[in-house]
């Protein structure tokens, strides 16, 4: 893969977290039995998507946060992602006109329960995202190429911090569009 600056692909992020950040807000304000609602038997509820968000949440912020503050070497202008890195977080981005390419079935620690406090669910995310937001910040302090965090679904994997930054973005971006379809389908 291609390297890119550092400063350019975070402030990219910073930019796509925000806006996944107004989406957020925007779901807010829809009526909590909309946010449960499944859009057909196994399928879903908008609650449900970002729980399923926020379990990887759970697990990739504070790991990034770890390694932020453990940093031990000077920034870098470039970041070159890694091979398996990139492929991950293209595996995840949806496609340029905005539909999800290759279906995936989520794994068992990562599966929302059906029952959620809606309310609750999006206070979590949307406060992840400003952590998110600040973690992106931070890590203009560091090196991008060579903090490694490890993998949730594999711990025994690391990838570059830059890499798992463009993983979650783009897993959050991928599950907003299916957000999306979810709420045309409730209408």
């Amino acid at each position: 893969m291609k390297k890119v600056l550092a400063t350019s692909l975070l402030e990219t992020f910073q930019t796509d977290t925000r806006h996944i950040m107004l989406r957020t807000a925007q779901l807010q304000q829809l009526p909590t039995s909309r946010l449960l609602q499944q859009p057909a038997p196994g399928r879903w509820s908008v609650a449900q998507v970002i729980e399923h968000l926020n379990t990887y949440g759970r697990y990739y912020l504070p790991k990034l946060q770890e390694a932020i503050n453990n940093k031990n070497e000077e920034p870098v202008e470039w970041f070159v992602p890694g091979w398996l890195g990139g492929y991950f977080t293209k595996s995840m981005m949806p496609k340029p006109d905005g539909t999800i390419g290759n279906k995936m079935k989520a794994f068992k620690d990562h599966t929302p329960a059906p029952e959620l406090d809606a309310v609750k669910v999006l206070q979590e995310f949307e406060q992840q995202e400003i952590l998110l937001l600040q973690l992106l910040d931070n890590a203009q302090q560091v090196n991008l190429n060579r903090a490694r965090i490890p993998v949730s679904i594999a711990p025994f994997i690391k990838l570059k911090m830059g890499d798992v930054f463009g993983f979650v973005i783009a897993h959050h971006q991928r599950h907003f569009v299916q957000i999306d379809n979810t709420l045309k389908a409730l209408s």
